[in-house]
Order: structure tokens, then C-alpha cells, then sequence
């Protein structure tokens, strides 16, 4: 497509307004209506309050790709107006669940990553089914969420920040600092919620990212320990085996890409993006 010079772009611009008058006559004369904005929400908090099988259902009945019910058209390809439509529901998505208690760098990345899965689908039913796998998968983080502790807002705000620079060296002072919050207060408030104290907190999270990275990358100790901010390597293999009871090495031997499952029989969308989530590791993958 040829750009348009600034004074064709000045045109179209200033044209707009005409162009939306035709348009509104036409929509009302089609007698075309949106959805009620209240089915909508109850979508939108059912994967918020991780009501799987309400979710389960709305994929089931195909509710997504339903034109006749409201669904609006925002581009005439078939393919490009579910992909818009898709972005609209993750962005939706991602701020309820953020409102709801998941950790709002996780939830972003969360939405990123199937954005950007859009960008090798050319079919309708590809878009379906990435459509599927992710508000299923929204629900289900936040299922796990609801059910594992709720937590107050400082707490959360702490849980977010440990996520989101989990790979620096993250201490309580600088947490609180950040939170403008006493050390001592969140010391307490935060073992109270979570269980454990906040520097084993961030030391569980750092295993757990470095579990990732043993069983579906080719980084070797020394890298990982590196990017995970580990004085050593010799200390992040004491800490991986204090916590888990092996050593990085037995860990990577036994469980290197053991959950790796390829269907050769099937190049499905479901079959590809289950290789891509398990070769990638979506955060917090393994939690």
C-alpha cells in the first residue's frame, strides 16, 4: 500500500466525519445491534473469578465467532475481524484479571505472548481456537489464584514486583522502599498472606524460573545462574539443591524436555501452540 502524501492524509482525516455519518445510516438501517454489554461482562468476570466451566461452555457454544448475535464487524476480512476481535477480549482479559489479583507484569506478558501467536495464523478457526486456549488459560491461572490465597493489595504489589525483576537481586529494602512501606510492616503482613517470608519467596521463584530454564533451554549453569543474579555457580547449585534435593545437573538429566509432546499426525492450532508454550515456557510456567 502506497502512503499517502500529508495532504491526502489531511483529506481522509477531515473526511471522517462523513464517512462515519454514511456508515451510522447504513448500520441503522441494516437494523445490525451490538451485544448487551452485560453478557459481555459476565464473560469477562467468570475468567476473572476463574469459573472454568462457565468458560468452558462459552467456547463450547461458539459464542466468540457468532456474528448473529452482535458480535459487530471491525473488518470485512473474515480472519482480520477475529483477529481484532481477539485483541479486544485480551485487553479486556488482562485488566480484569489484574483487578481480580493476578500480577499485573504477568498478566501483560500472558496477554503478549498470545498476541503475538496471531501473527502466523491465516485461518478463522485458528483464531477460534487460539481464542479458546486463551481465555481457558486466564481462567484457570485465576482459578489457581482464587483458590491458593488472596492477598492483600501491598502483598500483591510486592508479588508483582518480585515477578517482574526476578532475574536482579531483589531485596525486602528495596521491595518496601518501592512500596513506601516499612520493612518490618511488610516483613509481617506479607509472611502472614503468603506463608513464607519474602526472601524465601523470591528464592522459591528464582528455582522455579531456573527449573524452567534446565528443562526446555540449552543454557548451561553457569548462564543460568547469571541471569537469575547468583553470586555464583556454585551457589546457585547449592540453592537448587537445598530446595529441590538434586543438583541443576541431575535436575536437567531427568527432566530436560520431557514435556515436550508432538502429535506428527496433526497440524492443528491446538497441537502447535501446546509445542510453542512448552518450548517457550509462558510465565510462570511450572508454578
Amino acid at each position: 500500500m502506497i502512503p499517502l502524501s500529508r495532504s491526502e492524509s489531511a483529506a481522509y482525516l477531515s473526511n471522517l466525519s462523513n464517512m462515519w455519518t454514511n456508515t451510522e445510516s447504513d448500520l441503522s438501517d441494516s437494523g445490525e445491534i451490538h451485544r448487551n454489554p452485560n453478557e459481555e461482562f459476565s464473560f469477562y468476570l467468570a475468567i476473572a473469578n476463574g469459573d472454568i466451566e462457565s468458560i468452558e461452555q462459552n467456547c463450547a457454544e461458539k459464542h466468540f465467532q457468532a456474528e448473529d448475535e452482535g458480535m459487530g464487524i471491525l473488518s470485512k476480512d473474515p480472519v482480520t475481524n477475529l483477529k481484532y476481535h481477539l485483541l479486544v477480549t485480551l485487553a479486556l482479559t488482562t485488566r480484569f484479571c489484574i483487578e481480580a489479583g493476578m500480577q499485573t507484569e504477568y498478566a501483560f506478558r500472558l496477554s503478549d505472548f498470545y498476541i503475538q501467536q496471531l501473527d502466523g495464523i491465516s485461518t478463522t478457526t485458528g483464531v477460534i481456537e487460539l481464542h479458546d486456549h486463551a481465555v481457558l488459560d486466564f481462567t484457570k491461572k485465576m482459578h489457581m489464584i482464587k483458590n491458593n490465597f488472596s492477598v492483600s493489595k501491598p502483598v500483591n504489589e510486592a508479588l508483582n514486583y518480585i515477578y517482574t525483576y526476578i532475574n536482579e537481586r531483589i531485596t525486602i529494602v528495596e521491595i518496601a522502599e518501592h512500596l513506601e512501606l516499612s520493612e518490618g510492616y511488610l516483613s509481617r503482613l506479607f509472611k502472614k498472606e503468603v506463608g513464607v517470608s519474602v526472601s524465601d519467596y523470591i528464592r522459591q521463584q528464582k528455582i522455579e524460573r531456573a527449573k524452567n530454564l534446565l528443562r526446555h533451554s540449552d543454557l548451561s549453569l553457569v548462564e543460568i545462574a547469571n541471569r537469575l543474579s547468583f553470586s555464583s555457580q556454585s551457589h546457585f547449585i547449592q540453592v537448587f539443591k537445598n530446595s529441590t534435593g538434586i543438583t541443576p545437573k541431575s535436575f536437567r538429566e531427568k527432566f530436560y524436555r520431557t514435556h515436550w509432546k508432538v502429535d506428527t499426525g496433526s497440524e492443528s492450532f491446538t497441537t502447535n501452540i501446546r509445542n510453542i508454550t512448552e518450548k517457550n515456557g509462558t510465565p510462570q510456567d511450572g508454578k
